[in-house]
């Protein structure tokens, strides 16, 4: 059953396919059927995921170089080679996103009223306008460096903004090279006229005479560089592993640089300094003809536009849920009727998982409240509940994963808060990144002590819950409830939790049980069917599996969001297999998992769901706490089976693995619809009005 081939023939390279991926998201810029702002905002994303992208990635492949590291990844690629094709790329990615910006999206922009300018541009009355901001606002908080034998060359901070300039003293000929950090205390687009804005630097620069009284400046340029980003944690050997996150998050900003963005007009002179000091070389060096860093374009979305802007689509309360407000019932009870499925953002987040702590918290028969933090964000009602439990006397445990990536920092604040509050806080587990989305509640209802679950495929962060599309499962289910308990002894105690009745969990057996239930699909040949919904797929044995099955006749279809390491669609080897991904207003990041024969008994088998946090990559499935919750109620199955059926349909507008690897949009073209994302907003909204009326 086994299909051989090489193994470069059998994966894509992860790093490369991450890159599809983004060349797919800035494709959303020049969709003419999303609002303009939108569009921009999708431009933004593109250089967002790139900053990430070299900060860990690139930065991980440096340091196998310079290890001396030669040995080839599955797709048979060495790290030298891969960084030699993701150079290739990236210079080809951006300056496809230049050409958008400056030839879609700045003229788009303009006849709209929206115009970014530069300070040549500028009316006299407007150039003094920025003068006085710039004296009241700007100038204090600058500091230049010069550079000379008593001031070496200055450290310059990951992702800044930062002005090169060369500066003489028209008297002795004294020649200085100087370095002013852009401070993001003011906005990068500086409004100088309603709508219409001025990047920072260049207003800075247009007053640097202010700065070097009495010199000439006789060049200047703006630059940028990209540090490594990654925490390099010796965790077996910490005492304090919240001390040493906090040791290793202040040793991080002195990081390795790995990418320098400079402006194309830059003299030589000044690069070749720059490359230099930065201990660089010519390939780490990114030219722009625009401007750097278009995050900025985030700050459009400020604008009272809302005819470039999508139209809300506001999340309602699952019909359930929204009876039991009516009627003054609590979530507990409405869980002992029947477990609860709600998919967010088309349903509230805060009524629900908001409300299920909140409750928790204000409840006197709750005796205790057990949860995971991945990535809870700022300000957060749930951790506020947390602490007015604690306040309240109740027991509360909570696993913050400190090693969250470009969470670090917050997480190690909302942990010293917490146990501050009383909360017992544990930081992880030495070696694995606790991933699990999981929430155990304990309550006296008076019959019996009742264990109450949320188990979902998002995290507790109510910003990212307006964004992300995710699923959360509410249950009182008793073997659920017993395994979430293993598992959380297992998190905060010194236990070896082996088996489980219920959920799926990594490290420990999520990746051989889905194995079984892929080979279990195999063995029924053509009557087989696999259907997964992830972010990512990227693990080797999942992949090979796959296409075990793919030649005995399983249909695959894959709906992946992000990095696909598995072909779809090749003559003898994934014959069977298609593999899509659907990009839109929401973030697709839910897991369903769905196996047409792995339930029910072998006599009777029947349709298997499962929903999680985890994707199906190394990372989740070896490296990992993560937890899948089989989905048994029809309604709920259903439900999922919606998800998928919309995200599969024909119509909709999607982007399609091709056997030559690349990937192809399909799909209306005059328009960005039929969209999955509208489909499933309008009948999960019809759906939860029927219930209740």
């Amino acid at each position: 059953m086994a299909v051989m081939a090489e193994p470069g023939h059998h994966l894509l390279n992860r790093e490369l396919s991450w890159l599809d991926f983004n060349q797919r998201v800035l494709a959303l810029a020049t969709e003419k059927g999303i609002p303009l702002l939108e569009r921009a905002k999708f431009c933004a994303i593109f250089s967002s995921n790139l900053d990430e992208f070299f900060q860990v990635r690139v930065a991980a492949l440096r340091d196998q170089v310079a290890a001396g590291i030669d040995k080839p990844t599955w797709d048979g690629r060495t790290p030298l080679q891969q960084l030699t094709e993701i150079t290739s790329k990236v210079n080809e990615l951006v300056a496809q996103q230049e050409r958008i910006f400056a030839d879609d999206l700045v003229p788009g922009l303009a006849a709209e009223g929206i115009a970014i300018v530069g300070w040549g541009d500028l009316s006299e009355s407007e150039r003094q306008a920025l003068g006085d901001y710039f004296r009241d606002r700007i100038f204090p908080v600058l500091t230049p460096l010069a550079v000379d034998p008593g001031h070496p060359f200055p450290y310059i901070s990951n992702l800044a903004m930062s002005i090169a300039a060369h500066v003489t003293d028209p008297e002795t000929a004294e020649r200085r090279f100087v370095r002013l950090k852009v401070p993001d205390v003011f906005p990068r687009l500086i409004p100088v006229a309603d709508s219409r804005f001025v990047p920072s630097e260049e207003v800075v620069a247009a007053h640097l005479h202010m700065l070097f009284v009495g010199m000439v400046v006789e060049e200047w340029s703006v630059f940028r560089v990209t540090r490594n980003a990654d925490l390099t944690l010796e965790e077996e050997e910490a005492d304090d592993l919240l001390e040493a996150v906090e040791l290793e998050l202040r040793k991080r900003r002195f990081n390795k640089a790995i990418r320098l963005e400079v402006i194309d007009t830059i003299s030589d002179e000044m690069l070749d300094l720059l490359v230099r000091e930065l201990e660089l070389d010519g390939r780490n060096v990114s030219r722009h003809r625009t401007l750097l860093d278009l995050t900025c374009l985030f700050g459009l979305l400020a604008l009272d536009r809302p005819e470039l802007k999508d139209r809300a689509w506001p999340p309602v309360t699952a019909g359930r849920l929204f009876v039991a407000e009516e009627t003054d019932r609590s979530i507990f009870s409405v869980m002992r009727d029947r477990a609860i499925l709600v998919h967010h953002p088309y349903e509230s987040f805060a009524s629900s998982v908001e409300s299920f702590v909140e409750q928790a918290a204000s409840d006197a028969r709750v005796q205790s409240i057990k949860m995971t933090l991945y990535r809870a964000g700022g300000d957060s009602p749930i951790i506020r509940s947390l602490i007015k439990a604690a306040e309240a006397g109740k027991q509360v445990a909570v696993l913050v994963e400190l090693k969250a990536r470009f969470d670090e920092a917050n997480n190690v604040q909302w942990a010293k808060e917490l146990e501050r509050a009383g909360i017992h806080v544990v930081y992880g587990m030495v070696g694995l990144k606790t991933h699990s989305k999981v929430v155990l509640v304990v309550r006296d209802d008076g019959d019996q002590l009742r264990r109450y679950c949320h188990v979902g495929t998002g995290n507790y962060n109510s910003k990212t819950a307006r964004l992300y599309e995710d699923l959360g499962f509410f249950t009182c289910d008793q073997q659920v409830g017993a395994d979430v308990t293993q598992l959380f002894n297992h998190l905060t105690g010194f236990s070896r939790a082996d088996e489980y009745r219920s959920l799926l969990v990594a490290p420990q057996h999520l990746k051989r049980q889905l194995l079984d239930l892929i080979e279990n699909e195999a063995s029924l040949g053509a009557e087989g069917r696999i259907t997964l919904k992830c972010n990512a797929i990227a693990d080797a044995a999942i992949v090979e599996a796959l296409y075990a099955a793919s030649a005995a006749g399983v249909t695959i279809d894959c709906v992946v969001r992000g990095i696909c390491t598995l072909r779809a669609g090749v003559p003898g080897l994934s014959d069977n297999i298609t593999v899509r991904s659907i990009l839109g207003r929401y973030l697709e990041h839910s897991r369903i998992y769905r196996f047409d024969h792995g339930g029910g008994s072998p006599s009777a088998p029947e349709a298997y769901h499962v929903i999680g946090s985890a994707d199906l990559m190394p990372r989740n499935l070896d490296r990992r706490v993560e937890v899948l919750v089989p989905i048994e109620h029809p309604k709920h199955r259903e439900w999922l089976d919606q998800v998928l059926e919309f995200g599969l349909a024909d119509d909709i507008v999607r982007w399609e693995l091709q056997p030559d690897d690349s990937w192809l949009r399909c799909g209306p073209t005059e328009d960005f619809a039929p969209d999955a994302q509208e489909r499933m907003y309008r009948w999960a909204s019809e759906r939860q009005m029927q219930t209740r009326r």
